[in-house]
């Protein structure tokens, strides 16, 4: 389950760190093309979903990479779960239906939610 574990949060945790860190970084007008819901948004509320983002994946990663409290990716897991959540309500009172990716995302951090039991 280790293994599991380290393949699932790991592309979970690359994900969410180019995500967040492009949230964090990039213009609305840049963030445009890639998110539209970021044109309804305040961009201070953007930049802290990206720092969320980039935060939750080292939550993923650094915590059983070093053994001090490794049931924090259990709690880095449970908060994307809810993030994606978040998004597929954005997303459908929106009226976009293309939640595709949110969906996958969801079920991968549930899935990383039972893989890091491991570290309980």
């Amino acid at each position: 389950m280790t293994i599991a574990y380290w393949i699932v949060a790991g592309l979970l945790a690359l994900f969410y760190l180019y995500g967040g860190g492009v949230k964090v970084v990039r213009s609305r007008e840049q963030l445009l093309p890639m998110m539209a819901w970021v044109d309804s948004t305040p961009m201070p509320a953007v930049r802290v979903i990206g720092l969320i983002e980039v935060l939750g994946a080292i939550g993923l990663v650094l915590p059983p990479l070093t053994g001090i409290a490794p049931g924090l990716a259990l709690v880095a897991a449970v908060g994307f779960v809810v993030l994606q959540l978040g998004a597929v309500r954005v997303h459908l009172k929106r009226g976009d239906r293309q939640i595709a990716l949110n969906v996958t995302l969801l079920l991968t951090a549930a899935v990383t939610c039972w893989l890091a039991t491991t570290w309980l």
